[in-house]
C-alpha cells in the first residue's frame, strides 16, 4: 500500500472552499522566446515538475480528513498537454483560453494539476499552468515555475510539509507573545474559532474592550459591507481573463520615490482609478465608492519560502474609486496601507483559517460566507525574479498569474513584476465583468498620469495644490492596536 500523509488544517480549508462558481485554482502563463524545442520542453516540465513528490499525489476524502494518497494510476499525458489556438493564435485567443481553463475544474481522481503547452503563440509558445490551491499559496507556486527554469536561478527544493514540521510554531511565534502560547495546534485553534464566536455574539464588548484578536476578528465578522457596484452580485461560474502591456519597473521606483509611497500603493492606487474609469465608461456613479479588496500578506518563517502548502494571512483593503484625483488616491490608499502594515489581520485571518480546517465544513462556510460578502476583489501583488530566466534554451519573456476568488467575490487582480516590468492582469466572472480588458487598458493610462504629475514635480519643484480631491470617510475605529509588521 502507498504511503499517504494527512493534509495540514490550513490546506483543508482551502480544498473544502472550493465551488462550481469559484474553482480554487492558480492559474499561470509563462510566454517563452521562440524558437522552443517543444519535445526538450516538455521532458524538462515532466522530469523537473514530478521531481517534486506533491505532484503524484492525489487528494483523498475519509473520516478522518482529507488525506495525500500516491495516484497508482497516474499518466503524465493526462497532466501534460500539448495544444494549438484556432484562427490566428493571438493574445485575444489565448486570454479566451486561460478563461476557459479557469472555468474549468481539474479532475478530482487524480492529482489537481495541468500544463497546457500552447504551441506557435508569437513565435514561441505560451505555457498555461494550473496548479490547485491546496497544494501551495502564490508563493509557493512561483517557487515551483522557478524550480522548472535553467540559467540563472537554482531550482529550489521542496520539502514535504507535515503537521510536525513548525506550522503550528509559526501561529506561536507571531500570536505568541499577545496572548499567550497554547500547546497543541487543535487546542489553539479551538481558541481562535471561540474568541471569533464570542466576538460575533458580544460585539459592543469586545470592541469597548478592544485589544488585539478579539478586536481584529470582530472587525473582519462584523466589519460593514463595501459599495454596491456591478463587480458584485450572482456569479456564473464562467471566467474572463486579460492581462496588460508591461511597465518598466524603474519607471515606477521613480514615480512611488517622488510621491512619498510605495511601489505597491501606488499600483493599487493605478487598479482603483482603472477600476473607477470602467464604472465612468458604463454611465454608474462612482462618487464616494469604496471597493474593498483581500491582500494575502505572506507569513511564512525565514527559510521556508520553497515549501509547499499554505502560510498566509489576509488584510482586507478598501480602495478609494471614487476619488476623481489621481494623487488623492495614491495619498489615501498610503495612509490606509501604513494603518495595516503594523495591524494582527494577517497572523489573525491565518489562524482562523486553521481553526476552520477543523471545524465542520458547515462551520467553514458559515463564516468565509460572513466575510467575503463584505468584499469585492481579491488583489495580489508579487515581486517576482528581476533578471533573465530561461527554460528548456528559450528565454521567458512574460510572466503573469492570477489567484482564486473564493465565496461570491467575482474579481481577482493580480500584479506581477518580473525582469524589470511590471503587469497588470484581470479575472472577472462574465456574469458581472464580461469586458476585463476595457479595464486592464486603463491601468497604462492610470500609471501615465501619475509619471505626468512627476515629470510635472521634476520641471517646476512642486505638485500640483489641489491633490486632496473630496474628503474621505475615515476608517471606523475597531479598538485596533498594532502587532509585528508584515510586509504588504
Amino acid at each position: 500500500m502507498s504511503k499517504s500523509e494527512r493534509m495540514t488544517p490550513v490546506d483543508t480549508t482551502w480544498l473544502r472552499m472550493e465551488r462550481p462558481t469559484n474553482l480554487m485554482v492558480i492559474i499561470g502563463v509563462l510566454v517563452l522566446e521562440g524558437p522552443v524545442n517543444i519535445g526538450r520542453l516538455q521532458t524538462i516540465i515532466a522530469k523537473r515538475i514530478l521531481a517534486i513528490p506533491r505532484f503524484r499525489q492525489r487528494m483523498e476524502t475519509r473520516t478522518t480528513g482529507v488525506w495525500w494518497v500516491e495516484d497508482e494510476h497516474f499518466d503524465t499525458a493526462r497532466h501534460i498537454k500539448r495544444i494549438r489556438l484556432p484562427g490566428a493564435g493571438d493574445k485575444a485567443e489565448l486570454e479566451k483560453f486561460v478563461g476557459d481553463l479557469a472555468s474549468t475544474p481539474l479532475d478530482p481522481e487524480h492529482p489537481r494539476w495541468q500544463f497546457h503547452i500552447v504551441e506557435d503563440y508569437e513565435g514561441g509558445v505560451a505555457i498555461v499552468t494550473r496548479i490547485h490551491h491546496a497544494i501551495g499559496d502564490g508563493l509557493a507556486m512561483i517557487s515551483v515555475l522557478l524550480s522548472l527554469t535553467d540559467g540563472h536561478v537554482k531550482a529550489p527544493r521542496h520539502k514535504q510539509r507535515s503537521t510536525s514540521d513548525g506550522e503550528h510554531g509559526l501561529w506561536s511565534d507571531l500570536i505568541g507573545p499577545i496572548v499567550g502560547t497554547v500547546e497543541g495546534g487543535l487546542r489553539r485553534s479551538i481558541e481562535v474559532l471561540r474568541s471569533s464566536l464570542e466576538a460575533a455574539a458580544s460585539p459592543s464588548q469586545t470592541l469597548r474592550d478592544g485589544t488585539g484578536i478579539a478586536a481584529e476578528l470582530a472587525y473582519l465578522l462584523l466589519m460593514p459591507n463595501d459599495s454596491p457596484t456591478r463587480f458584485k452580485g450572482v456569479l456564473s461560474g464562467n471566467k474572463c481573463i486579460a492581462w496588460s502591456d508591461p511597465i518598466a519597473l524603474p519607471e515606477v521606483q521613480v514615480v512611488s520615490t517622488t510621491l512619498g509611497c510605495s511601489i505597491n500603493d501606488m499600483l493599487l492606487a493605478a487598479a482603483a482609478g482603472a477600476l473607477n474609469g470602467y464604472l465612468v465608461d458604463k454611465g454608474d456613479k462612482t462618487k464616494g465608492i469604496e471597493i474593498r479588496a483581500l491582500v494575502p500578506v505572506n507569513l511564512r518563517p525565514p527559510g521556508s519560502e520553497r515549501e509547499l502548502g499554505n502560510c498566509f494571512g489576509v488584510v482586507a483593503v478598501e480602495l478609494p474609486v471614487g476619488l476623481k484625483n489621481p494623487l488623492a488616491r495614491v495619498r489615501e490608499i498610503h495612509r490606509r496601507m501604513q494603518a495595516l502594515r503594523n495591524s494582527y489581520e494577517p497572523p489573525v485571518t491565518l489562524g482562523l483559517i486553521e481553526a476552520l480546517g477543523y471545524a465542520p465544513q458547515m462551520v467553514q462556510d458559515t463564516v468565509f460566507d460572513l466575510l467575503l460578502s463584505r468584499a469585492t476583489a481579491v488583489m495580489t501583488n508579487v515581486p517576482g525574479p528581476q533578471m533573465p530566466l530561461y527554460l528548456a534554451g528559450s528565454e521567458i519573456k512574460q510572466v503573469m498569474f492570477w489567484v482564486p476568488q473564493s465565496g461570491n467575490i467575482g474579481m481577482g487582480v493580480s500584479i506581477l513584476s518580473f525582469n524589470g516590468r511590471v503587469q497588470f492582469g484581470l479575472i472577472t466572472d462574465s456574469a458581472l465583468v464580461p469586458d476585463p480588458k476595457s479595464i486592464v487598458a486603463r491601468f497604462g493610462p492610470e500609471f501615465e498620469q501619475l509619471l505626468y504629475y512627476v515629470l510635472l514635480h521634476a520641471s517646476n519643484g512642486a505638485l500640483p495644490e489641489d491633490t486632496h480631491g473630496e474628503p474621505d470617510k475615515e476608517r471606523p475605529s475597531t479598538g485596533r492596536k498594532k502587532g509585528a509588521p508584515h510586509s504588504l
